[in-house]
């Protein structure tokens, strides 16, 4: 499976934004799906993620709330729209896709994008 990211952007604290995932390879509706996100200096962290069986979708406590993963598995996209950010929001997000159900940890996740940059000015 590839995944392609895009969508990230400059954007005021406050602000919104919706980056997107496209797959291509593999049976999309049969991946789990999520987002980690990377700010410079520290580890990798998730984000949210999405379960192929159409049931857990966990989110990081900075995320819930103000982020909503959404798929359209038409399109073979997984997005993450982005709301109120804030300048500790800046970072590189990655999707990643997995065979298994989606959860929060990096190791169960299969394949990986190339990351798309997003950055929160105050």
């Amino acid at each position: 499976v590839q995944l392609q990211a895009s969508g990230g952007g400059l954007v005021q604290a406050g602000g919104s934004l919706r980056v997107s995932c496209a797959a291509s390879g593999g049976t999309f509706s049969r991946y789990s799906m999520g987002w980690f996100r990377q700010a410079p200096g520290k580890e990798r962290e998730f984000v949210a993620a999405n379960s192929w069986t159409g049931g857990s979708t966990p989110y990081a406590d900075s995320a819930k709330g103000r982020f909503t993963i959404s798929r359209d598995n038409a399109k073979n996209t997984v997005y993450l729209q982005m709301n109120s950010l804030k300048p500790e929001d800046t970072a590189v997000y990655y999707c990643a896709a997995s065979r298994g159900v989606a959860t929060s940890t990096r190791a169960s996740f299969d394949y990986w994008g190339q990351g798309t940059l997003v950055t929160v000015s105050s």
